[in-house]
């Protein structure tokens, strides 16, 4: 069984310094809507408060953060396209 990769990032709420730091993971799943290959991937990362969305071939490029319920309605809608 494969596990998916963790993108680990420090919160805005730990201090600038080498102090007291807390971490959070992503854990980032290809849409099934991606082609197979090394071209047009969408993945995204799922989150209580949150879905995070990103252009697989810039991992560490822009981002979005959608409410869970856009999110829901977004797949959906291009479920039906």
């Amino acid at each position: 069984m494969s596990t998916p990769e963790l993108a680990w990032f420090k919160s805005s709420y730990s201090s600038g310094g080498s102090g007291d730091c807390l971490e959070a993971a992503l854990s980032w799943h290809k849409s099934s809507y991606s082609s197979s290959g090394d071209g047009d991937c969408v993945e995204f990362a799922p989150c209580p408060a949150a879905v995070h969305v990103r252009d697989s071939k810039r991992p560490e490029g822009a981002r979005l953060a959608l409410e869970p319920r856009t999110w829901a309605a977004f797949v959906s809608y291009a479920a039906q396209v």
